[in-house]
């Protein structure tokens, strides 16, 4: 029978003999494989962590003591062994099931959500100085994987700790992967702290020799504080000791009587202590090893051969990669182009340009900030930067966006990929605000294709007109449109009629061109009116000039978006019509003001949120102006 069954809380964990620990660990594995190659979802962080989590709960007492997750894709197991091992773990990130992030909603042992990463470590600086200013007694821990010391915002953390809490245990988790290689000079200071022959030795010595004798453990304590100073002797201070953090390390990730043993050692400091635990991402699956990338996050799977249990159908390519191919066409003519990203080639379709032309690719490692101003200062010598940022993700980015690129109108490309639904991921990784946040920005033009042609023809357009350019586009495959052999340099806030009707005009942004076309005919049936379809292309500018033309005529306006309606494309058509004093009634069909959250699929979430074509068309028909119109021509034909 499988041990991990038996465990209903930590303290069940607790009582386990030692000896049975490591059957634990493969047990849980054995969930894990089972449950992400069933439903997709991340694999490889969690394979990593199995070992430590386990060392974790047996040391520490969540939920008094808490545990602060970077990201949180690696916290499966801790939701395995604080009571969530039930149906929901076994549908995690689809409809009914837990989230695959931590979640304050989902149990009081995720003490901190996440999804973002660089977050745990501010996050618990925090934590511990409320715990310190209430008088508290809980220890706090932050894992953060070794990545997220590329953001920007654990170095201000660590900047910050001494000041703020004698007490504070970080683990970093090292496995030189985020979801690519990591890269910059905290990973070449990892390895060298890593692969320092002299200073391993001395770790590996002491521990083996006092395990031997009588009194060994209590002793091993003793040489474990006397450690730092007998390491200063050989190596160059570790970075994090310059911060005021006992640095203790390297440690085995995957001895589970080594991570107690420290873990219980760091528990009595009374200084904030920073353990490095060298993990292997994908551990006990060789699939996972062999392509940490490919198997960072993953769909349905085979476990023997990791081929995916949905083999590809003929279907059209990802944008990402429509994306990445056409940047590719352009930096082979034009040397000046760059395209950077923040540590997600293969998310991106960035990984084209780094395989055809490294020298005109950019990697910066999870630090968004830094990408968007390294971008502007490479614009500012007569670069073309391309950044290639996930919508969520250039959330991090707001203030150079603002000040350092449209402040300055440099010409800057920014391609947002996953703009509109995440669907597994959920409400940490939607695109749903990023119209509504750039709106706003002098110098930005905001534009969204329709299908992978259109996409094409909006980058060509972004690299010939220049000034600060964005260009949303969703999740996944494309249209199946052909690609034109040469795109076209659209007119700034044209939009493009795609029906012509005089009664109701629907304009349609994006992805949402496709449901106006379906949306459209039915309107028509339920009221006899005649109904148009625009394909808007641009949320900034407004195509003001036919705006103001169909308002002439038309008794309604609809608006479809793929994003937030507050502040979205249906505000700014409505300030538009506003600003011509004109009174046409516009009907707003958007995400509601709310978080929205995971599920199987974008059509189930459309589903709760009012949004596929029947709901669409039950608020049109609710809509004054439509009600107005049929008892208009309901009273006219009764006469």
């Amino acid at each position: 029978m499988s041990l991990l069954s038996n465990i209903k809380n930590p303290e069940d964990l607790k009582a386990l003999p030692a000896k049975d620990l490591p059957r634990l660990a493969d047990d849980i594995r054995s969930e894990i494989l089972k449950v992400t190659a069933d439903n997709g979802g991340h694999l490889g962080p969690n394979l990593g962590v199995v070992e430590l989590t386990i060392a974790m709960h047996r040391v520490f007492s969540s939920p008094q003591d808490r545990f602060v997750f970077d990201v949180s894709h690696q916290g499966y197991i801790h939701k395995l062994l604080t009571g969530r091992n039930d149906e929901r773990f076994h549908r995690i990130r689809n409809t009914g099931g837990l989230s695959g992030f931590l979640s304050r909603d989902e149990s009081p042992h995720d003490c901190y959500g996440a999804g973002h990463a660089g977050t745990a470590l501010s996050a618990a600086v925090g934590m511990a100085y409320a715990r310190d200013h209430m008088g508290g007694n809980e220890h706090v821990i932050a894992v953060c994987g070794d990545a997220a010391f590329t953001c920007g915002i654990s170095f201000e953390a660590l900047n910050n700790i001494n000041q703020s809490t004698k007490r504070l245990i970080i683990i970093l988790n090292d496995n030189e992967w985020s979801i690519d290689r990591n890269v910059g000079a905290i990973a070449k200071h990892l390895n060298r702290l890593l692969t320092n022959p002299v200073y391993n030795r001395i770790n590996e010595d002491v521990g083996n020799i006092l395990e031997r004798i009588p009194g060994g453990e209590f002793l091993r304590r003793i040489a474990s504080r006397a450690k730092r100073e007998t390491k200063d002797m050989f190596l160059e201070s570790s970075v994090f000791e310059t911060f005021g953090l006992r640095y203790l390390g390297p440690i085995d990730g995957h001895n589970i009587d080594q991570l107690i043993s420290f873990l219980e050692f760091a528990k009595d400091e009374d200084a904030p202590v920073l353990l490095h635990v060298i993990t292997q991402k994908g551990k006990g699956c060789d699939v996972a090893l062999d392509e940490p990338e490919k198997f960072h996050g993953v769909s349905p799977f085979n476990i023997e051969t990791g081929a995916s249990k949905h083999p590809d159908q003929p279907l059209p390519p990802c944008y990402q990669d429509i994306f990445g191919l056409a940047l590719v066409r352009h930096a082979r003519k034009d040397s000046r182009i760059i395209g950077i990203t923040g540590a997600m080639p293969g998310g991106t379709g960035l990984s084209h340009l780094r395989d055809s032309l490294r020298e005109q690719y950019v990697d910066v490692g999870i630090a968004e900030e830094h990408a968007v101003l390294f971008a502007a200062g490479a614009a500012t010598r007569g670069l073309k930067p391309v950044c290639a940022i996930y919508s969520t993700f250039l959330q991090r980015a707001f203030d150079p966006i603002i000040h350092d690129v449209c402040l300055q109108n440099l010409d800057v490309v920014f391609c947002m990929d996953r703009a509109g639904l995440s669907p597994n991921d959920g409400p940490t990784h939607h695109g749903l605000f990023d119209i509504s946040f750039l709106r706003c920005i002098p110098n930005a033009v905001i534009m969204q294709p329709g299908d992978e042609d259109a996409l094409c023809d909006m980058l060509a357009t972004a690299l010939h007109v220049g000034g600060p350019m964005f260009i949303r586009y969703p999740r996944g495959h494309a249209e199946g449109v052909p690609i034109k052999a040469e795109p076209r340099i659209l007119e700034i806030g044209k939009a493009e009629v795609v029906v012509s009707g005089k009664d109701c005009v629907i304009w349609a942004l994006g992805p949402m061109v496709k449901e106006a076309m379906l949306l459209a005919p039915l309107i028509e049936e339920n009221t006899g009116l005649s109904v148009g379809v625009v394909d808007a292309r641009f949320a900034k500018p407004i195509d003001r000039n036919l705006l103001i033309e169909q308002c002439a005529g038309a008794s309604l306006i609809v608006t479809m978006e793929d994003q937030v309606k507050a502040g979205g494309f249906g505000s700014a058509i409505q300030e538009c019509i506003q600003d011509a004093a004109l009174s046409t009634p516009v009907c707003r069909i958007g995400w509601p003001d709310s978080f929205v959250g995971h599920a199987s699929s974008v059509a189930e979430l459309r589903s709760v949120h009012g949004l596929t074509t029947g709901q669409m068309l039950s608020t049109v028909l609710e809509h004054a102006a439509i009600r107005q119109h049929r008892q208009q021509h309901k009273a006219a034909t009764v006469q």
